[in-house]
């Protein structure tokens, strides 16, 4: 995990980019009918502004507010650190899901009209589901493990050999 700004800023772009393109790609996915080859390239050029509105919602509202929730129902002293990472990143999805369906609702769905609510509202409803097992299954552990091969612990590694 990290352990000062900058590697939380680091870890926050890492989680970003796979979260986003991702879901990026489950999205266009969803309103083509099917998983299409084209879809991994297509998906690219959403990622950079989707992917700016995920780091900005994430750094200063859902993050900050997931890792408050997750402190509340976990204490680091007593539970194995492995809970607080399965908290965060269930309240990361919690806030997060209903934010970037909005940002996607304004931006790829029409936009502020009479049905943005209905829109809205089922884009997250429909994304909830595989932003949820997405991040835990797959996006959390991956980056996790990359993240930990970027900063593993010099000290830690030569003292175990």
């Amino acid at each position: 995990m990290p352990k000062n700004r900058i590697q939380e800023t680091i870890f926050t772009v890492m989680m970003v980019i796979v979260m986003v393109y991702g879901l990026v790609c489950y999205n266009i996915a969803l309103e083509t009918g099917a998983m299409k080859n084209f879809i991994f390239v297509a998906a690219l050029s959403e990622l950079p502004i989707m992917g700016v509105a995920a780091f900005i919602l994430d750094t200063f509202i859902a993050g900050p507010i997931a890792k408050k929730k997750a402190m509340k129902l976990v204490d680091p002293k007593r539970d194995n650190p492995f809970m607080m990472v399965l908290a965060i990143s269930v309240f990361s999805v919690l806030f997060m899901c209903p934010m970037m369906s909005f940002v996607a609702t304004i931006l790829f769905k029409g936009g502020f009209n009479t049905e943005m609510i209905a829109t809205w509202l089922e884009t997250t409803v429909k994304n909830f589901p595989m932003a949820f097992f997405y991040q835990l299954m797959i996006a959390g552990p991956f980056v996790r493990w990359i993240f930990g091969l970027i900063f593993a612990d010099k000290k830690g590694s030569e003292e175990k050999k």
